[in-house]
């Protein structure tokens, strides 16, 4: 949606651009000034677009308006390329209380509903607690069985609806320290076949792999998450310096049959070195999730962790390889063409393995693209990669390393990376 409107307003300000041939005096300087973060002049009809649609994006940990809004994110990786529906908020108790409600569909008919009351500046203004409950109907959700050897020739697919009840806390030890946690339940997901527009025909996997844990027998779960992060990011949805580190431990307790119960440990780190101040950027993510399991409980398939897709092995699939433990290497070099627009080349490694000690990066996606984004926010990126199942295209309106996923108020079916 957000591109969408940056290409309508492209449209309008073609105009406005032909207007501009000749700034001179303080204007020029200025302009001069901030042509200087790209290698190339930005076109006016550029700027106008970006710096209208800023308006709307550029939220960056400022508080939110109260009313109605457009609910465009929040799906996971799969949906398809957009998602949209109405929101509304509002604050109360001079600011420090909130209740956020929103529902939005998605371009192959995923469907999400969510809603969460929340109480800030608690502590010293040091501690944020809430409550969220979060409904979602997911029709066509890629699935290739277990291991790093899977076949991309038995793709398959299954729907998944499930409610998920939570409360959550954040704890601000200082500007760059946060402890994260969470505890919910998880009703018992309801497993399908696909359905829904753009269906791609292929393998219904509640068939083809009927035997892998949890097909025939899904489950409800109590779950519990902690998490230290630090983080010294500028910008978390269009980062160019700083990093962000994080150590997470997982419990996920199976409450009807007593046979999917595990525990789950993340590590993962983000660092961007810029090399040339507001032009030459290197980002590096590393990510390890690793699960355990007591004796005779096995981890269901659609909570294993998994690789793939735009933001991890961005050559694969979405969810291409599932299996108890990952581990991921990626590394992105920006440059700024023009004040708005970077060019960015890549290369992902990793892995899925049974057993932590077998994990490696032999599997591999190289590539390039474009990044589009504000002043702190990323309005859209396209990005082409190659790998060994060949080349995949994908448009996306978040940042590769933005990490959305590690939300206290994210889904935990299915594991998404």
């Amino acid at each position: 949606m957000r591109i969408f409107f940056v290409t309508l307003l492209l449209s309008f300000g073609a105009g406005a651009a032909s207007a501009q041939d000749h700034p001179t005096g303080a204007r020029a300087t200025t302009e001069a000034a901030l042509d200087a973060t790209g290698l190339i002049r930005e076109p006016g009809a550029i700027t106008n677009a970006i710096d209208s649609a800023g308006r709307w994006v550029d939220t960056d940990g400022a508080t939110p308006k109260d009313g109605f809004y457009p609910a465009l994110n929040g799906m996971i990786t799969g949906a398809g390329w957009i998602s949209a529906g109405p929101g509304f908020r509002k604050h109360f108790l001079d600011g420090h209380a909130l209740v956020d409600a929103s529902a939005a569909i998605s371009w192959r008919a995923y469907k999400l509903a969510q809603a969460r009351f929340e109480v800030t500046d608690l502590a010293h203004e040091r501690l944020t607690v809430g409550t969220h409950v979060r409904w979602q109907d997911l029709t066509q959700v890629n699935y290739f069985g277990i291991g790093a050897g899977s076949l991309e020739s038995q793709r398959s697919e299954y729907r998944l609806k499930d409610t998920d009840v939570l409360a959550y806390g954040v704890m601000k030890a200082n500007n760059w320290l946060f402890i994260d946690g969470r505890f919910g339940w998880l009703k018992k997901p309801n497993l399908s076949s696909s359905s829904g527009p753009f269906d791609r025909n292929l393998f219904d996997a509640l068939q083809v792999f009927g035997l892998d844990p949890g097909v025939a027998q899904p489950t409800s779960f109590l779950h519990a998450n902690i998490s230290v992060r630090a983080d010294t990011r500028d910008h978390a949805d269009y980062p160019t310096r700083g990093g962000l580190y994080r150590a997470a431990l997982g419990t996920y307790s199976d409450r009807d049959l007593g046979q999917f119960s595990f525990r789950r440990y993340e590590a993962e780190a983000v660092q961007l070195v810029p090399i040339v101040e507001h032009t030459w950027v290197i980002a590096l993510h590393g990510w390890g999730v690793f699960s355990d399991t007591s004796a005779g409980d096995a981890v269901p398939f659609y909570m294993l962790p998994s690789l793939g897709g735009g933001n991890t092995l961005r050559s694969y699939h979405d969810y291409r390889f599932h299996d108890r433990n990952l581990l991921l290497a990626s590394a992105e070099s920006r440059v700024a063409l023009f004040r708005h627009v970077d060019a960015a080349v890549f290369v992902d490694a990793g892995n899925v393995a049974p057993r932590a000690r077998d994990l490696d990066l032999t599997k591999t996606s190289y590539g390039a693209g474009l990044r589009v984004h504000s002043r702190t926010s990323t309005i859209g990126r396209l990005d082409v990669a190659h790998g060994r199942e060949g080349w995949s295209l994908f448009f996306k309106m978040s940042d590769p390393f933005g990490l959305a996923r590690r939300s206290e108020r994210a889904t935990v079916v299915p594991f998404v990376p």
